[in-house]
């Protein structure tokens, strides 16, 4: 298949191609990667009249290893997060994660800011980073506004951007001391979309017990979820096998994953505890590893 007709820019600088964007309005999107829109677009589920191609501004893409912050560009590749040995050390869920997101030829050229955009409530990258308290930089022509991961993502495909605005940066929060973290997700064949996905970080105090942890899944909602009830279980507590079962249980309050020809409801619940709780043994097992 093929898309309907549009007009196609390829801007020079990011406030030309903000300049586009308000221009054309609701007509237009940006191209990134490409990997979601143009599959939607040979299928007519989007049909923009304009696309405004970000490819050429390098100054999107990038790196940064700031005294308390990673910072990824927009247009970063999801390969080069991948093999990144500065998101491996600052953000090591974010690199555990990055070999779960489609396939090699996709990561080749998907982007992180298109996936965060997409807001696609299978993909992997937003429920790291509503799990990370990670925090977006969005610019339009008229200026520019920071958003914290779990405000960003408002339904399904949905999000806060408003017209002519572009997420061009990512701000990932450096670790606490004494924190672990894990990635698990069940899919029919690797590369497949999830059926259910968790990510989570667990801090621990000096006296072993869990001073913070942020559990964060996908494809049990309209987006990534967080789960507060199985946080507050294991609030204060020392993290035994039966202290992450009862928080593993308690994602189920939480949740309230779709049936479909994939999975029910019932399984997806089921699949959401079983892979917290091995997600928070992994992140408890990391803590102790680091501290002998």
């Amino acid at each position: 298949m093929k898309p309907p007709v549009f007009d196609y820019f390829r801007p020079a600088s990011v406030d030309e191609a903000l300049a586009l964007l308000a221009e054309h309005g609701a007509d237009a999107k940006a191209l990134a990667g490409g990997q979601s829109l143009v599959p939607a677009m040979n299928f007519r589920l989007a049909q923009p009249a304009a696309l405004v191609d970000l490819n050429g501004l390098d100054e999107l893409a990038g790196i940064g290893d700031g005294p308390a912050a990673l910072r990824l560009g927009a247009m970063t590749r999801h390969c080069a997060v991948e093999r990144s040995a500065v998101v491996a050390k600052r953000a090591p869920l974010l690199t555990e994660t990055m070999p779960y997101v489609a396939h090699p030829q996709i990561r080749n050229r998907g982007t992180v800011g298109g996936s965060l955009a997409h807001a696609d409530p299978a993909a992997e990258l937003p429920a790291v980073m509503v799990a990370s308290s990670a925090r977006f930089l969005l610019r339009s022509r008229s200026g520019e506004r920071w958003i914290d991961a779990e405000r960003f993502f408002t339904g399904l495909f949905a999000t806060a951007l408003e017209p002519g605005e572009l997420v061009t940066a990512v701000e990932v929060p450096t670790l606490a001391p004494r924190t672990g973290w894990a990635f698990e997700e069940m899919s029919r064949r690797h590369g497949d979309y999830a059926l259910v996905g968790v990510a989570c970080l667990v801090t621990l105090d000096a006296a072993g017990r869990c001073a913070a942890a942020r559990i964060a899944l996908l494809s049990v909602g309209e987006g990534p979820v967080l789960a507060p009830s199985a946080t507050a279980a294991l609030a204060g507590v020392q993290p035994t096998a039966d202290a992450l079962r009862a928080a593993a249980e308690a994602v189920n309050a939480d949740i309230d994953p779709p049936s479909d020809i994939h999975a029910s409801a019932a399984f997806r619940r089921r699949l959401a505890t079983v892979l917290t709780r091995r997600a928070l043994t992994r992140a408890v097992e990391r803590i102790a590893t680091s501290a002998s």
